[in-house]
């Protein structure tokens, strides 16, 4: 029987990633837009880093860290051949048993990159034990909606078709989901956030011409094995219409290594001032009435 936990085929994942290695220059405006965003946040702390670890950045993150005066920067690819080209230290590692003791790093950046993982709270739990106490972790996930309407279109025509679906377009998490995550594998101070970055394709072909460059084939383990239907593109991309739209939703996390100089959160109840004083309004009793008398 198939392990549940398993919605991944990771050997697919590294094969794909290796014949995108030489191709993955074409997507890199749209990478590099994803990168530019996420390492935006690094404008909002006085720390300095010494040490980063690129984790999946295919070319576009570790330049940018070096730019930004980090003298040591690590890029790690489930695919040797993309982390040969990504612009920091080589390293082949898969992200759900990475390599480095604890502590090695005091900047950790996943960019576009743990959408592929099986156990992403455990890749979390490892990237958190890699980070030096009060270092920080920086990772854009595509979330809900990423690619909705190809999926929807994929998903009408080949109900036309064979009136069943199969799973051709990644699931992508929520960001509900996103701070959750982070507290639980351990990192202090969690941030979620999302932004998105709204694109148009020349043709819906186009859009598909990207994807596979980029490495972003289906990889689903539960993908029809079977060779598709030779109308099913052609029907989606009518459906998708001649100026075809793509959405990538970032979801943005935010996790510091936890140490004991942070600033923590007020317990409850050990506020010394109002709320209703500082806002100079009159506070009420749940369940009054307004223009009651407190």
């Amino acid at each position: 029987m198939s392990d549940p936990a398993q919605v991944f085929d990771r050997a697919l994942v590294r094969r794909r990633r290796d014949r995108a290695a030489a191709t993955v220059q074409r997507v890199e405006p749209i990478l590099g837009e994803a990168a530019d965003r996420l390492l935006d946040r690094l404008d909002d702390t006085t720390h300095r880093f010494t040490r980063a670890l690129d984790l999946g950045g295919r070319g576009v993150v570790a330049p940018r860290l070096a730019a930004r005066g980090i003298p040591f920067v690590v890029s790690a690819d489930l695919s040797a051949r993309m982390a040969s080209g990504a612009g920091g230290l080589p390293v082949a590692a898969d992200e759900e048993w990475l390599p480095f003791s604890e502590g090695s790093f005091d900047l950790v950046v996943a960019c576009l990159s743990l959408h592929w993982v099986n156990d992403l709270p455990g890749a979390l739990v490892q990237i958190r034990r890699a980070l030096a106490r009060d270092g920080l972790f920086l990772a854009a996930l595509p979330g809900l909606p990423t690619l909705h309407e190809l999926r929807g279109a994929l998903a009408e025509a080949e109900l036309d078709l064979r009136g069943g679906l199969s799973p051709r377009v990644s699931p992508f998490p929520d960001l509900r989901d996103g701070a959750g995550l982070l507290q639980r594998a351990g990192f202090a101070l969690p941030v979620a956030d999302a932004e998105a970055i709204d694109l148009r394709y020349r043709s819906p072909f186009a859009l598909l011409a990207d994807l596979r460059a980029a490495g972003e084939g289906n990889a689903v383990l539960a993908r029809d094995g079977r060779i598709p239907p030779r109308a099913l593109f052609p029907m989606a991309a009518a459906r998708l219409g001649a100026d075809a739209p793509a959405t990538l939703r970032l979801l943005m996390l935010t996790g510091w290594g936890p140490a004991s100089t942070q600033s923590k959160p007020a317990r409850p109840g050990s506020a010394t001032a109002r709320l209703a004083d500082a806002l100079g309004t009159v506070e009420h009793r749940a369940g009054d009435k307004a223009g009651s008398r407190p």
